[in-house]
């Protein structure tokens, strides 16, 4: 099974196939979010009793990290109601990375949160078909759905990586059935999600009004990915 993580770098999420297991990682040390095949990325909501959540740095950082401490802390922080995608835990603390929906510029936020301020979301386990269908959002693409025959669900979706001497793009077109509130699919959607000859995994949520998004990094060019936080136009 292929693994493939969501690093945080210069500010931006970038998804990036690596061939280190997260066993390398020091227990201190948050690299991103892995793509597993078989289960679909946490997210996780700021609780009310946490007006402000600061990120913490890693135990490479400082060797006291992750800790409630002057130290530790960094600048960026979450305030209630904001939703990240989640990790791996450490201690107290579990690994997360925030994006606004409404961001302009595709510009990430990662490193170790307070567990205690983050409550866990859960998708509906079934859904509309109209809850799926219709044009959603990010800085950096979109994606379009519409209803296909037999149930199922036409995606079709574009992804811009705007690299120093040129734009890098992907490109997403299948048709893909929801089930258990996920809409997963391989490559067009013609063959198994697990099959190992697939290239381009895509997984889909809904969480409140959002579209969340998490690709195996295999869908277009370099530093291509349709991972995020989509908003309907």
């Amino acid at each position: 099974m292929h693994s493939y993580r969501f690093v945080i770098a210069a500010g931006l999420l970038m998804l990036s196939a690596t061939a280190r297991a997260g066993a390398d990682e020091a227990p201190g040390d948050r690299l991103g979010v892995d793509f597993d095949q078989r289960h679909p990325v946490s997210v996780g909501r700021i609780t009310p009793a946490s007006p402000r959540a600061y990120f913490v740095k890693n135990v490479s950082d400082a060797a006291a990290c992750p800790a409630d401490s002057e130290v530790c802390r960094l600048k960026a922080y979450l305030i209630p109601g904001n939703l990240a995608l989640l990790a791996k835990t450490f201690g107290t603390y579990t690994c997360a990375v925030y994006e606004s929906a409404d961001a302009q510029k595709v510009r990430w936020t990662g490193g170790w949160l307070p567990s205690a301020s983050l409550a866990p979301v859960t998708r509906a386990p079934a859904l509309a078909r109209a809850d799926w269908i219709g044009e959603w959002i990010h800085a950096s693409g979109h994606i379009t759905i519409a209803s296909a025959a037999d149930d199922r669900l036409a995606i079709k979706g574009e992804a811009f990586y705007d690299a120093a001497q040129n734009v890098h793009t992907g490109v997403i077109d299948a048709v893909a059935k929801p089930a258990q509130g996920l809409l997963a699919f391989a490559d067009d959607g013609s063959i198994a999600f697990d099959n190992p000859k697939a290239e381009c995994l895509v997984r889909m949520q809904r969480i409140d009004a959002l579209l969340v998004v998490e690709d195996n990094n295999d869908c277009g060019g370099i530093m291509v990915t349709f991972t995020g936080f989509y908003r309907r136009k």
